[in-house]
C-alpha cells in the first residue's frame, strides 16, 4: 500500500493511504502521524490524522516543501510495517435510541429523505436486512466502534464499526442536508457513525441521542476539564442503549456535574483483531463490563 502525497497550498501536505476506509489504512496513517510527531521536524506546526489519510501543516520559511515530502516518504515503509498495537481506551456511551427529539426532526425533513414514508430508523433497519428496529438497535449497540477521526465540527467523532466488512451497517446520507440536527445526535452516513457535538445542519440518518456532553470549550464538565473534546482518534466506543427514565436520570446527574462515562485502558492489536474479530471484541466488552 503506497501513500499518495499531494501539496495543499503553501503550508500543507496531504497523505492519502487509501480511497476506502479500513482499520489497516487508519493504522498506517496513525503510524505516520506518530512518526512525524516523534521526529520533531523543524517547521511542522500541525499534524492531523483522519479516516484513511492525514494532513501535515508546516511553515515553508522553516522547511522547504520538497524537503518535508522527502522526510515523509522516508517514514512510509516503517509505518506500513508497524506492529499495529495501540494503547488506547474503551469508552461506554449511553444512547437513548428512538428518542422524541430526533424523531420530531426527521419528520420535519421527510421530503429530503430517500423514503419519506419511513423514519430514519425504519429505513436503516430495512435496507440492512433487520426484521425490526429493536434488532437493528441491538446490532448497533452490540459491537464496539473505533474512533477514526475527530473534526469537521469541533469535537465531532467519526466511528467505524469493528465487524467484518460484510456485516457493517450501511446507510446513505439524506438526499439533501437538513438545516437542523439536535445536539448529541447519533447519526450514520455510509459506514460511519457520528455524534453531533453541537446543534446544526446535517445529512446523516438520525437514530438517537446521548445525554453525555462530548465537547465543552469552557472545560466545566467534570470529565472535560483537561481536554475539551471527549474523543480522540484510536479510542474505542461501546454504545449502551438506555430508555427514557434512565436518560432523564443521567441528565440530572450530568446537570449536577456528578456523572462521568465509564472508561477503561485497553491494548488493541490490529493483527489479533484481523485474526479473530469476535474474540477481540468479546475481550473488549469484558473490560467495559468490569470483568
Amino acid at each position: 500500500m503506497s501513500i499518495r502525497f499531494n501539496f495543499g497550498g503553501d503550508e500543507h501536505i496531504f497523505g492519502e493511504v487509501s480511497e476506502a476506509m479500513s482499520l489497516d489504512s487508519f493504522f498506517i496513517g496513525l503510524s505516520m502521524t506518530n512518526a512525524v510527531k516523534a521526529a520533531n521536524i523543524k517547521g511542522v506546526t500541525e499534524i492531523c490524522p483522519a479516516n484513511a489519510s492525514f494532513q501535515i501543516r508546516f511553515n515553508p520559511d522553516l522547511i522547504k516543501p520538497q524537503d518535508l515530502l522527502k522526510e515523509l516518504q522516508s517514514m512510509e515503509d516503517a509505518a506500513s510495517k508497524s506492529d499495529s498495537v495501540l494503547k488506547t481506551r474503551i469508552i461506554e456511551l449511553p444512547v437513548y435510541f428512538q428518542d422524541p427529539w430526533t424523531h420530531e426532526t426527521c419528520m420535519r425533513f421527510r421530503e429530503r429523505h430517500q423514503d419519506p414514508n419511513s423514519t430514519d430508523l425504519e429505513y436503516s433497519a430495512r435496507i440492512n436486512g433487520f426484521a425490526t428496529i429493536d434488532d437493528f438497535i441491538a446490532a448497533y449497540s452490540g459491537q464496539p466502534w473505533f474512533v477514526s477521526m475527530v473534526g469537521f465540527v469541533a469535537g465531532l467523532p467519526f466511528l467505524y464499526q469493528m465487524v467484518e466488512r460484510q456485516k457493517q451497517i450501511q446507510a446513505p446520507k439524506y438526499l439533501r442536508p437538513r438545516t437542523d440536527t439536535p445536539k448529541l445526535t447519533i447519526g450514520h452516513g455510509g459506514c460511519f457513525a457520528a455524534i453531533y457535538s453541537v446543534r446544526g445542519a446535517g445529512g446523516y440518518q438520525m437514530y438517537g441521542v446521548t445525554p453525555a456532553p462530548i465537547y465543552d470549550p469552557t472545560r466545566k464538565v467534570r470529565y472535560l476539564t483537561d481536554e475539551m473534546c471527549l474523543f480522540k482518534p484510536g479510542d474505542i466506543v461501546k454504545f449502551k442503549s438506555v430508555g427514557r427514565d434512565e436518560y432523564d436520570t443521567l441528565l440530572e446527574a450530568i446537570d449536577a456535574n456528578t456523572w462521568q462515562p465509564t472508561v477503561h485502558a485497553a491494548d488493541f492489536s490490529l493483527t489479533e483483531f484481523n485474526k479473530d474479530m469476535s474474540g477481540t471484541n468479546a475481550k473488549l466488552m469484558e473490560l467495559i463490563n468490569g470483568r
